[in-house]
C-alpha cells in the first residue's frame, strides 16, 4: 500500500525541457503584466536542483541518511519532494514538528534535534510518538525524566567550530571532558540515551571539525559501551555548503567524512549503528532564485558625504552634495530587503550578488549605484555599492542562490513580504525523480503543467526554453493508471501523482 505525503491544495509545478532562470523569470514578468501586483518579487524555485542534490548526496554519502534541517527553509513543495525521497527530518520546535506530521512524515523520520526544549514541546513530541531528542545537559535530563523518560536521547558535543560562517557550539553542545558524566547521570537516572550528535556550524570551512567531532564520538561510543550500553545512533549534523563558490566543497566533506567512519566506525564492526545528518543549506540554497522589482530610483553624486560619520570610501547614499561632483551614481530601491528575503546579510553572513533581467552590452557604462529594501527603515541597504549599468524603475533584478535561511526568517515589516512562488523542474529531473521517489510513497497533489504557447526562443542570447507540448511524458502518463489529461485552452495539464 502507497503512502500518501501530503494532501491539500494542488501545487503546480512547471516542466521545461531544460530549466534557464533567467528566461523564465522573464516570462513570468511579460506574461502577468497586466495583473494588478504585477511587480510584486517572487521567487523560482528549481524542484530539480533538488533532485540533483539528493542524488549526489546518495552517490557521495551512501552510508549516511540526511535529515534536512527545515529551520534553514520550511517551504513545503520542497518538504514534499524530500518526503517522498525518504529523508528525515531535523525538528527544533513543536511548530516543525507539526508541520512535517501534517505533511505526512512518519515520527521515527524526525529528530527533535533542540537541545534546550519548551516543556510543552516535549509533551507534544511524546504525545506523537517523536522518540529521538537531542539533550547536551543535566537540568535537561531532569525536563526528560519528568516529561519524557522513555524517549530515545542524543548527547550533543561541543566542536571547534571556529572557521565556520554560523557557530554554534558558544550555545549548544556539551564539552567532550564533560560528556561521560552525563552519559553516568543519563543512565542512573534510567533515561535511556542512544547516540551522539554535533554541528560543526553552517557553512563550516574546515575539514578538520568534522575529524576531530568524530574522534570524539568515537570515544564516547567506546565509553558507553565499557558501561554495558551500546550506542546505536550517531548524527553528523550539518556544515555541508550548498552552492560550488565555496573552497570546501562538498565532495571534499564527504571524501574526509567517509574515510573516517570507515576508520572509526568500520561498518562491518557496526551494522547496529544509523549514521545521520543534518544537511540545511546543502539542499535549500541554489535552488531558489529570487526576482525584484525597482519600485524607485534616485539620482545622487558619488563619494562625497555630508555626514563625518560615514565611513571613508565609495558611498552612494542620499547623504551627499550632488554638486560637487560630476560623476552621477544612482540609488536604486527594490520590493523585497532585510527584512525580509535578505534577512540572511544579518543573521546569515550572506553575500548576494545582483544580475539585471534587461540586456546590456558588454561595453555600456556603468554608474556607481547602491541597492535598498523597500520599508522606512534607513538599515534596509542591501548593496552598499556596486558599478551597474543606468537601470529604470519597473526594471527586475535577480538574485540567485537565494535558499538558505531567506525565507525562513522574512518578516512582513512595514507591510512588505515577497509570498509568490513559481516551482519548476526540468524533464531530465522529472524523470530522475520519478526513479528517486521511493516506491512505496506517493506525492499527491502536485501537478505538472505542460504549456504549448510560450514564447519561442529570442536570438539576443537569452535562451527562451519552450516548456513541453502534449506529446511529452507519455511513458509517464502510461505507466500511471491515476494520471488525469486534460486540455485547457492552448495548454495541456497533466495532472500526475508521483
Amino acid at each position: 500500500m502507497k503512502q500518501v505525503l501530503a494532501s491539500g491544495a494542488i501545487t503546480s509545478v512547471e516542466l521545461f525541457p531544460y530549466v534557464d532562470t533567467h528566461s523564465i523569470i522573464k516570462n513570468k514578468t511579460l506574461e502577468n503584466s497586466s495583473n494588478e501586483n504585477c511587480d510584486d518579487a517572487f521567487f523560482i524555485c528549481d524542484l530539480g536542483d533538488v533532485v540533483n542534490k539528493h542524488n549526489r548526496w546518495l552517490h557521495e554519502f551512501p552510508r549516511i541518511h540526511p535529515h534536512y534541517a527545515i529551520k534553514c527553509n520550511p517551504d513545503p513543495t520542497m518538504l514534499k519532494m524530500l518526503l517522498a525521497f525518504g529523508t528525515g527530518f531535523d525538528c527544533a520546535s513543536k511548530t516543525e514538528i507539526q508541520q512535517m506530521l501534517d505533511l505526512g512524515a512518519t515520527p521515527d523520520q524526525i529528530i527533535f534535534a533542540n537541545p534546550c526544549k519548551q516543556a510543552s514541546h516535549i509533551r507534544y513530541a511524546r504525545d506523537n510518538k517523536v522518540k529521538l531528542i537531542v539533550f547536551d545537559n543535566e537540568n535537561e535530563l531532569v525536563k526528560m525524566k519528568k516529561i519524557y523518560p522513555n524517549a530515545d536521547l542524543v548527547l550533543r558535543i561541543q566542536t571547534d567550530d571556529s572557521n565556520s560562517v554560523c557557530r554554534f557550539s558558544m550555545k549548544y553542545g556539551a564539552h567532550p571532558d564533560s560528556c561521560p558524566q552525563l552519559i553516568d547521570t543519563a543512565f542512573k537516572m534510567g533515561l535511556n540515551v542512544v547516540g551522539i550528535s554535533f554541528h560543526v556550524g553552517s557553512g563550516c570551512q574546515d575539514v578538520n571539525a568534522y575529524m576531530k567531532a568524530l574522534q570524539n564520538a568515537q570515544t564516547l561510543f567506546d565509553y558507553a559501551a565499557k558501561l554495558g550500553h551500546q550506542f546505536t545512533l550517531l548524527d553528523i549534523g550539518g556544515g555541508f555548503p550548498g552552492t560550488e563558490d565555496v573552497d570546501l566543497t562538498f565532495e571534499k566533506i564527504a571524501a574526509v567524512v567517509n574515510h573516517q567512519l570507515d576508520v572509526l566506525f568500520p561498518q562491518e564492526e557496526n551494522q547496529h549503528v544509523r549514521v545521520i545528518a543534518e544537511p540545511g543549506r546543502y539542499y535549500a540554497a541554489s535552488a531558489f532564485t529570487l526576482a525584484t522589482n525597482v519600485i524607485a530610483k534616485r539620482d545622487v553624486a558619488r563619494d562625497l558625504p555630508t555626514d563625518e560619520n560615514l565611513a571613508d570610501g565609495d558611498a552612494v547614499l542620499n547623504a551627499v552634495i550632488p554638486q560637487k561632483c560630476d560623476e552621477p551614481a544612482y540609488m536604486y530601491y527594490v520590493n523585497d530587503g532585510l527584512y525580509g528575503s535578505f534577512n540572511c546579510l544579518f543573521y546569515d553572513h550572506a553575500k548576494v550578488t545582483p544580475t539585471l533581467l534587461k540586456k546590456f552590452h558588454y561595453d555600456t557604462l556603468k554608474f556607481s549605484s547602491s541597492i535598498w529594501g523597500p520599508t522606512c527603515d534607513g538599515l534596509d541597504q542591501i548593496t552598499k555599492h556596486i558599478l551597474l549599468p543606468e537601470i529604470d524603475t519597473g526594471d527586475w533584478i535577480i538574485w540567485h542562490d537565494m535558499g538558505a535561511y531567506t525565507v525562513a526568517a522574512g518578516s512582513a515589516f512595514n507591510g512588505f513580504k515577497t509570498k509568490k512562488m513559481f516551482y519548476v523542474i526540468s524533464d531530465e529531473n522529472c524523470l530522475l525523480m520519478k526513479k528517486i521517489i521511493l516506491q512505496d510513497r506517493v506525492m499527491s497533489n502536485v501537478r505538472f503543467v505542460s504549456c504549448s504557447d510560450m514564447q519561442k526562443p529570442n536570438r539576443d542570447n537569452y535562451y527562451m526554453p519552450e516548456m513541453y507540448d502534449d506529446n511529452i511524458d507519455v511513458e509517464r502518463i502510461a505507466s500511471d493508471p491515476a494520471a488525469d489529461k486534460c486540455a485547457i485552452g492552448a495548454r495541456t495539464e497533466v495532472i500526475v501523482s508521483v
